[in-house]
């Protein structure tokens, strides 16, 4: 009998360091005419079950080392009992190092996406093939987590996963409801054209300054906070440059969506002229929300 649990306490043990995820899910569904509230809460659960019990890569991670984040999908219309249109914003949280303080990693919302869901439907990994859009996208934004993660432990530590994620995305058949976000021929700000971003060669200093602003700058930040903030400000003169020969592309305004309220705490305790060299950096940077930065130079 003793051999029996232990040998179940093992598999319990094993699935618990499985999963890579620990993503907080919500489906918010006004009052709609056609589909019956009991989908959008399969919806939920299902989506979860997806998410966090599924094993996305072949690294084992403790329980306290799993990818934080939230999916909040808020359906907008609906055009039949199972057929609606969704507004899908994404967040990926990563812990500092030493500290109980989280970092926004990732902050996307994926705008006017056709979703295709009946009760009880599959949701599968599509990892280079095609199953439907819903999956499609679930998988996307799985792989790009992991390898904006990875990316902030190590050196351009994510691109593999970032080429599953593109593997995902080249996956999606043209003629596909959502192929505008999906596509070369779409939006500068949508799914194709972010993950075009990621694996161009010509922004892996964005990459790299990623890495050094959350391993180098935000990490040692407990231990030594006036060089970690010095290691933030040579992260953002990167970005500057970064902007210069590539201004307002998707990858540096998710990164301003993902850090303004951070840089904005970091240096309203800097000195004077870190904080006026911030401020400069920003008005460069991030021109249209000038008005939140004034707090900085106070």
């Amino acid at each position: 009998m003793r051999q029996i649990i232990l040998f179940f306490l093992m598999i319990l043990s094993s699935s618990l360091l499985a999963q890579e995820l620990k993503i907080d899910v919500k489906v918010n569904a006004p009052k709609l005419k056609l589909a019956d509230p009991r989908v959008f809460q399969t919806l939920e659960r299902s989506v979860s079950e997806f998410l966090n019990n599924t094993k996305w890569t072949n690294d084992e991670f403790e329980s306290h080392e799993k990818i934080e984040g939230s999916l909040l999908i808020t359906i907008t219309e609906e055009y039949s009992p199972s057929s609606f249109v969704a507004d899908i914003a994404v967040q990926g949280i990563r812990p500092v190092f030493n500290s109980n303080y989280t970092t926004l990693l990732f902050n996307r919302l994926d705008k006017d996406f056709k979703l295709e869901y009946e009760e009880m439907q599959s949701i599968e990994v599509s990892k280079g093939i095609y199953i439907d859009d819903f999956s499609s996208l679930l998988s996307f934004y799985v792989y790009l987590l992991l390898g904006m993660d990875y990316d902030s432990f190590s050196p351009l530590g994510g691109e593999q996963y970032f080429q599953i994620s593109e593997s995902v995305l080249n996956a999606v058949p043209q003629n596909s409801v959502n192929a505008a976000g999906w596509s070369l021929g779409g939006k500068k700000e949508n799914r194709y054209w972010l993950m075009e971003n990621l694996l161009n060669p010509r922004y892996r200093p964005y990459r790299q300054s990623t890495y050094e602003y959350h391993r180098l700058g935000l990490d040692v930040m407990s231990d030594d906070p006036d060089r970690g903030k010095a290691i933030l400000v040579s992260v953002l003169k990167e970005m500057d440059k970064v902007n210069e020969s590539y201004p307002n592309s998707i990858v540096l305004r998710n990164f301003l969506d993902s850090k303004r309220d951070e840089i904005i705490e970091i240096f309203k305790g800097g000195s004077r002229g870190q904080k006026n060299t911030v401020y400069n950096l920003m008005a460069r940077l991030d021109p249209s929300q000038m008005s939140n930065y004034a707090v900085i130079r106070q």
